[in-house]
Formats: C-alpha cells, structure tokens, sequence
C-alpha cells in the first residue's frame, strides 16, 4: 500500500482515547454511548464533549455481536404497477428511512415477488439480518401478518388487520372512510347533489372503506346512491370506462374516487367529451399522488398524512424491540383534502 511521504498514518480515537480524556472509565463512556440515563448530567456531558472532541464513533459492529442486534428494520419493496398515477409507498418509504434513522435504525429494503407474498422474509429471518419488519401489504389474503407472526418474527404493519381484528400486532392505517367523507362533504357544500363513486372491487377492505365514507355522507345529507357507484380494476383505462358509463346512464356532477389513477381516468373521460373539469364536472380523488399535483387544473385529492404514519410506525418498532418489549396498539391517523382546480 502506497503512503504520502513524511505523513504517519493516525488511528481512529478508541473508547479508551475517550475515557482517559473525560477522566472516567470505559464502562462509564460505555454507558454515555449506549446507556445514557444511567450517567449523571455532568458526567454525561463531559463525556460526549470528549466524544466530539476527538470524533469517536461507535464501532456499531462489535455492539451489534453483543447485543445480536442489526438495527435494521426489513421492508419488503414492490415497484409501482404500471398504468397507475400511485406513487405512495416511494413517499412512505422516504419518510419511513428518515425516521427511522432518526431512531439509530436503518431501512433495509428487499424485493418483492408478485406471485409470492412471503418471498424474502424467510431467508432474511434465518440470517437475523433484520431485527424486525415493516409490513405494507394488508389487502385480503395476503399471508404476510400470519406467517410472520407464526414465526414470532416482530414487525409492523401499515394496514389495518381486515381480515382479522383479534391479531394482536401492531399496526398503523390512514381513516380511508373519513378521508371520503371530507371529500363528498365538499362536493356538497359546493352544491352538488348527484355525486358518483368509483372503487375498487367488492374483495378489497381498502376500498370499501372509502366507499363507506362517501355513502355515508350521501345518506346523511338525504342524497342518492342508487345506480351512481362503480367498482372497478386499478387503472386508469378503468377510470375511463366506469366514468363513461355513468356519465351516460346516471349524470352525475361530480365524482368522488378510491385513487387518483381512477380520477385520472374520469378526467379522460371528461376531457373528451369537452365537459370542463371543476367547472362543469368536478373530480376527487385518493392518496395526492405527484400527477395530482401537476396535471391541469390540479387535481383535489385525499392526502395520506406519510410522515406521521412512519412516526407511529417507528415508535411501534422501538416498544416491540425494547427491552422488556412495550405493547403497542392500532393507530388510525386522519387523512387531510387538498382542495385543488378539479373542484
């Protein structure tokens, strides 16, 4: 190996470089680095101004054989379908490694396999590379939740439990019904009567929820429902379609939808029939996606509050990794309109 003439290579500070200077011992600069409620205030600062000082860094390594932790959290990542306007989990997934770094963890992503809902997870957990999971995925039948926990392997999940509300891990989930709600309700207030629905098939909770929030709302207001709701695949040609079909057998003014990708495809609709959308027909739909918030006149949506999700969520994974582990509940955070040209 090749050095710089007249330059003596400098070894990085140790434990014991930081203890002779704070004039403690290393269990106590031990303790400052890992166990910090356990010094007293004066003792603790002298020892992190040693730390800064001589720019110590734990060797995260040698702690991790101690304690046979990884301080990685295992999310398993599918890509965006394609002919979709949902870029979502690339928004959770940015907030989720900013906290979760925040906490002295790390994101450790692995890929998903349509056709396998549990592939990754076994080889991960035979290698205790991770320490625990974060699981996105809660639709109907999808295994995730109840292999992992026949594993006893801890984890999160975004989603509620649909299929079974006795499970006893932690989860996070955005009010879908309410984020309905708040939507139809200013369609209302802006004086429309016959407002439309498009979602997703009768098999997805998600999407039910969200129906449940626009009915709901109708009924309270003593509007109609009948004939003017749609269920549909995830995409925008099924947008198109639906919008299209109610258009001409039901004339609603306004549509309230599960996703922007099928507002997007209702906006198609109206665009070719040289009705002006927000002025003529106005559109809502679902998750504020990044086409939501450039394509003209901006289209209102339902935002998913993303960054608080990843707080609860990474607050959940500390309790279960904590030492004792802390229960930890079901959180259900709202979700919040932006109101933008569509209506």
């Amino acid at each position: 190996m090749s050095r710089i003439p007249g330059r003596v290579p400098t070894a990085p500070p140790t434990l014991a470089d930081v203890a002779e200077l704070a004039g403690v011992s290393r269990q106590t600069v031990s303790n400052a680095v890992n166990n910090p409620d356990l010094l007293r205030s004066d003792t603790l600062t002298r020892v992190q101004e040693a730390i800064d000082e001589l720019g110590y860094s734990p060797n995260r390594a040698a702690r991790n054989l101690r304690t046979r932790s990884s301080q990685l959290i295992g999310l398993r990542f599918t890509p965006a379908q394609e002919g979709t306007a949902n870029a979502m989990v690339d928004r959770f997934v940015h907030s989720l490694v900013e906290t979760s770094s925040a906490a002295g963890y790390h994101v450790l992503l692995f890929p998903g396999d349509l056709d396998d809902p549990t592939a990754g997870y076994d080889d991960l957990l035979r290698s205790t590379a991770v320490d625990a999971f974060v699981a996105t995925d809660t639709y109907l039948g999808n295994p995730q939740a109840a292999w992992l926990e026949s594993r006893r392997a801890p984890f999160v999940a975004f989603g509620r439990p649909w299929d079974n509300p006795d499970a006893a891990h932690p989860w996070v989930d955005v009010d879908g019904a309410a984020g309905t709600e708040l939507a139809t309700s200013h369609l209302i207030d802006l004086g429309h009567e016959r407002i439309a629905w498009i979602g997703w098939r009768k098999e997805s909770f998600i999407g039910e929820d969200r129906r449940s929030g626009w009915s709901r709302t109708m009924r309270s207001r003593g509007l109609p429902t009948s004939g003017l709701a749609s269920r549909v695949e995830e995409s925008v040609a099924s947008g198109r379609e639906a919008s299209g079909v109610l258009l001409d057998e039901a004339g609603p003014t306004a549509f309230v939808c599960a996703s922007d990708t099928l507002a997007m495809g209702v906006m198609h609709t109206l665009s070719e029939r040289n009705l002006a959308v927000g002025r003529d027909v106005a559109v809502v739909g679902f998750d504020d996606s990044q086409v939501a918030q450039v394509v003209p006149p901006g289209l209102t949506s339902v935002r998913q509050p993303l960054e608080e999700v990843a707080v609860e969520v990474v607050r959940a994974l500390e309790g279960l990794l904590g030492h004792p582990p802390a229960e930890s509940r079901g959180v259900l955070l709202a979700p919040e309109l932006i109101v933008r040209g569509t209506c």
